[in-house]
Parts: C-alpha cells; sequence; structure tokens
C-alpha cells in the first residue's frame, strides 16, 4: 500500500481544489487550440508547484521526490501537461543543468525555470537519432571562444514558450558517446530556427517540431559540463524525465479508469447498467489492477530516488510499464464508451490519443525493454 504523510495529503488536496477550478473548465479548450496553457501554469508556479526537487536557493521547492512524484500524478489526473509543466526543471530540462551546471548557469537559467518565470526546451533527439542517443549527428567545432553547431533536432517540445534550449552536439562522430557535449543556447542565438508540427495525434497542448541550428556559435560559458561529457548531462536528464512520464501516464490511468467506473454505471443497455455485464467487469478489473502496478512501479522509482539510488533500469521499468499499461487502459476506457468516446464532450479520446504517444517519448518502450532484459543478463551497455 502507498501511505502519504499529512503534509501530501494536503499538497494533493490543493492540486485537486487547484484543478478543479482552473484546469476543468479550460482543457478540452486548450488541447483542442493546441495552445499550452501558461496563464494556469503560472498560477500553479506562483504556489511552489514547479519548483519540484530543485534546491530552494535554485528557485525550486527543495521536495523530496515521493511528494514530486504525487505533484505530478495529481495534476495529471486532470491534465498530463500540467503535470509536464510541474517536473521541467527537475526532470529532461532542467535536472542536467542542476547536476553538470556552473553556478552562473544555474542563477540564469534553472532558477527562473524553477520558479515558472522561464521556459526552457531540451533539444536531443534528430531526425536519424532518437533513441540512440550516442549516435546524433549535429557537428561542433572550435572557435577561439566559441563553439559552432550545425544540425538538426526533431520532436522537440516547447518551442512557442522556450526562451532557451538545452542541447548536444558531437566533436567527434568516431568518439561515439564521449565525443558529445550539452550546451544551453537562447532563442534569440542567430542560425538558430524553430519549426513546429501542427495537427499532432496527441500531446497537442505541446507545441513540438524541428530546431534547426545552422552556423550557431555558443560561447564556451553556455557549455553544460566539460567537453566530451554531454552524454551525462543527457542521461541524467532523460532518466529523471522517465519518473515524471511514468507519474503522468499513471495520473491519466486513474482518471481513465474513475471514469470508466462512472459511466458503466450510469449507461442503460438491454435495460440494464453496462456495469452489470461480465466484458465490462472484466475491463475494469484490469484497469483497476493496471493502476495499482502502475503507480506501485512509480512510487517505487521515487522511493529508490530519495534512498540515492540512481535507478537506471528502474526508472526504465515504470517508464514502459506505465505507459504500456495505460494505453491497455485507455483502449479499455474507449470500448466502455463506444461511439460516445469520438465525442468532445467526453474525454476517454484525448487519453486515448496521449496514451499512444506516451510509448514513444523518453525512450519507446522497445528500447526499455532491452535495457531491463540487458540488466537481467548482466550485458554491459
Amino acid at each position: 500500500m502507498i501511505e502519504f504523510d499529512e503534509m501530501q495529503l494536503n499538497v494533493a488536496k490543493t492540486i485537486h481544489d487547484f484543478c478543479k477550478e482552473e484546469v476543468v473548465p479550460q482543457v478540452k479548450n486548450y488541447d483542442r487550440e493546441e495552445r499550452y496553457p501558461l496563464e494556469i501554469i503560472q498560477k500553479a508556479a506562483q504556489l511552489g508547484f514547479t519548483g519540484g526537487v530543485i534546491p530552494e536557493k535554485y528557485g525550486g521547492s527543495g521536495l523530496d521526490w515521493k511528494t514530486y512524484t504525487l505533484i505530478i500524478e495529481t495534476f495529471s489526473y486532470y491534465c498530463h501537461v500540467m503535470g509536464l509543466a510541474m517536473s521541467t526543471a527537475s526532470g529532461l530540462i532542467g535536472s542536467g543543468i542542476l547536476k553538470y551546471g556552473t553556478e552562473e548557469q544555474k542563477e540564469k537559467y534553472l532558477k527562473p525555470l524553477a520558479e515558472g518565470k522561464s521556459y526552457g526546451a531540451a533539444g536531443v533527439t534528430e531526425p536519424n537519432s532518437g533513441t540512440d542517443v550516442a549516435s546524433l549527428q549535429t557537428t561542433v567545432t572550435k572557435d577561439g571562444d566559441y563553439y559552432v553547431l550545425n544540425g538538426t533536432k526533431m520532436w522537440i517540445s516547447f518551442l512557442d514558450v522556450a526562451d532557451w534550449i538545452l542541447t548536444f552536439g558531437t566533436l567527434d562522430r568516431s568518439l561515439g558517446h564521449k565525443g558529445i557535449c550539452a550546451f544551453i543556447i537562447d532563442k534569440d542565438t542567430p542560425g538558430l530556427s524553430f519549426h513546429p508540427i501542427k495537427n499532432k495525434v496527441g500531446f497537442r497542448p505541446i507545441e513540438s517540431g524541428e530546431v534547426v541550428l545552422n552556423e550557431v556559435r555558443v560561447n564556451k560559458e553556455n557549455l553544460v559540463g566539460e567537453e566530451g561529457k554531454g552524454f551525462n548531462v543527457a542521461m541524467t536528464a532523460v532518466e529523471n524525465g522517465r519518473l515524471s512520464v511514468a507519474a503522468r501516464a499513471a495520473g491519466v490511468a486513474r482518471a481513465c479508469l474513475d471514469e470508466s467506473l462512472q459511466y458503466a454505471k450510469e449507461r442503460i443497455v438491454f435495460g440494464q447498467s453496462i456495469g452489470k455485464f461480465q466484458l465490462v467487469q472484466s475491463k475494469i478489473t484490469d484497469m483497476i489492477i493496471g493502476v495499482e502496478n502502475s503507480r506501485y512501479q512509480v512510487y517505487k522509482l521515487a522511493y529508490l530516488k530519495d534512498k540515492g539510488y540512481r535507478a537506471r533500469y528502474e526508472s526504465s521499468a515504470a517508464k514502459m510499464y506505465a505507459t504500456d499499461t495505460l494505453m491497455k487502459i485507455a483502449t479499455d476506457a474507449y470500448q466502455i464508451f463506444g461511439a460516445y468516446g469520438c465525442s468532445d464532450e467526453f474525454n476517454v479520446g484525448r487519453y486515448f490519443r496521449d496514451a499512444k504517444v506516451f510509448q514513444i517519448v523518453e525512450g519507446q518502450n522497445d528500447l526499455h525493454r532491452s535495457l531491463i532484459a540487458q540488466n537481467a543478463l548482466d550485458y554491459k551497455s
């Protein structure tokens, strides 16, 4: 059983009250409009929810991982995009800067990110190297006190709101991951351009697309970590990001279950509620077990991180299981709602569309299956 202390329960209640007032009336609109709900996120930031595990000296809330995970899951019950917004400083965008960045970088970029006063993006994936980060093709050449980057990133999020991007390139492709460097690049830097992709299947409020780096000159002060150590920055980011993805998936799965329970009791077919039918009950049972097991994996990962473990393979297990389970639960929820699942009146259509994308982001699930098996077989990667 997952237990929470009084403080954590009060945090969850505050989020529920906040979301019922601010998110629920707007989520369908901003999803349809493909609009990042900045005005709602800024209100949540004022309550300290964007600070996550970032230390208070860098603008964060200094939370433990379990409380941070509860915040993401609870927001995601209403809208996983809100859950994502609460995770950016502690996850994919900010965690690499926290661990490897200079004090100046933390003050200039991480602190306003944690405070919800500035926004960033993480540029890892490329057209020909998503899952295989070590084979990225963006080149880096040195020119005095500057680095010059050329390349293309793909499926990068927050293009409409990002003030800067944490991105990666290689000094020498023959070195593999040992040639990778990490950089923070301000959005107005000459040669840097964003090209969004519209009308995505899921994750619609998050503007994603292509980032082009054409002779982009970056001062050495914006190198994150050491030369050739950028892969470590990237791995810190994606591994922490996987906790966020798993927690968000668990939150959406809970929403699918609760809405299916309500609909199954209200929908009358052949003179009785559809919840009376064994096939529907079977789906409900699978959903309940799936939600419980997903939350166990997620909070187990948070527990290990609170104990100081890197928990690389546990992060893969939580991400893979929670998102695969969400896909199954969202499919069953859609089936329970039948044709009404196609209607914008109900949320299950949005849950279903988003569920597929969850299986792909932060490393597609086939990668995680391989990582987990390699660990069990003691194969070194």
